[in-house]
């Protein structure tokens, strides 16, 4: 089996390479911290000193990077992947970026001979570790079918959902809705709260009904109700991708009201919760779970 390089080696990263490894497959990882890089070949994956070693062996090289400016700086800038790969190299970015990045590099790529998709994911470090995530595709039928098998082994559900960008418009698109159904949510539980309803069993009603999300049944049981906040996916993080959303907003000269309220009440939160804190953690603009309903 073809070796598949894997840039990146955080929660995220970390979690596809033990996938992947798991799966059978030659995993060549690299990351620009040493302790992150030396962490994962105590546990088993190969690790490559550097972009241009790496690029010898992988035929197929997945990105889990944190910012639309890392992929790029990684694939296009000096020392980069166009810079050291050889023609036929697929790059699968599963990374949450910007699709107007993930197009332009495509585009570099390909005058080079060589292809990308973008892939990004969901399901958190847990879903990386026990290749359970969903990934949202955007890439020709060939390159998403080229690179079928890899996404098998890390994932769960794999959607292809268009051309290049198109996975990571749909996963912007997706996570607005999420930062979006976290105040909602949180407005609800304070509402059954303040109402004599316990939150937990309005939730219950909730979750048999049409008003239901993946917040509603996933997170708000999982991280909130319980106090737990643990997810492994952070303020910082969401913020991130709040402002992917607004800036792809703002790019294409549209209004929406309902995204830019969510996205004004994430921005303004950084004065009572800090970036490290888990991103459920929004919720507690409205609604406290120590408090009983």
């Amino acid at each position: 089996m073809a070796t598949v390089g894997v840039i990146g080696l955080g929660n995220m990263g970390r979690g596809m390479a033990l996938s992947l490894k798991r799966a059978g497959v030659a995993v060549l990882g690299y990351d620009a911290m040493p302790e992150t890089r030396g962490a994962l070949a105590a546990e088993g994956v190969d690790i490559a000193a550097d972009l241009a070693t790496l690029c010898a062996s992988a035929e197929l090289v997945v990105l889990s990077l944190p910012t639309a400016a890392i992929v790029e700086e990684v694939v296009a800038g000096p020392d980069g992947l166009l810079e050291h790969a050889k023609p036929g190299l697929l790059v699968v970015d599963t990374s949450t970026s910007h699709p107007d990045t993930t197009r332009k590099l495509a585009k570099a790529l390909e005058a080079k001979g060589m292809a990308m998709i973008d892939a990004p994911v969901s399901g958190g470090p847990k879903g990386a570790i026990t290749a359970t995530m969903t990934m949202v595709i955007g890439g020709s039928d060939a390159d998403v079918a080229r690179a079928m098998p890899t996404l098998e082994a890390m994932s769960a559900t794999r959607v292809h959902v268009g051309p290049v960008g198109a996975g990571h418009v749909t996963k912007i698109i997706n996570n607005l809705l999420c930062a979006a159904h976290l105040l909602t949510t949180a407005e609800a539980l304070r509402l059954a709260q303040e109402s004599g309803v316990e939150p937990a069993r309005m939730l219950e009603g909730i979750n048999a009904g049409s008003g239901r999300s993946g917040v509603s049944q996933v997170n708000a049981p999982t991280w909130i109700l319980n106090g737990a906040f643990n997810s492994g996916f952070t303020m910082k993080l969401m913020r991130k991708d709040v402002k992917l959303g607004t800036d792809l907003l703002s790019g294409l000269g549209l209004e929406m009201p309902m995204f830019a309220a969510a996205a004004d009440i994430w921005a303004d939160s950084a004065a009572s919760i800090a970036d490290g804190e888990d991103f459920n953690r929004i919720v507690e603009t409205q609604f406290s779970p120590a408090k009983k309903g």
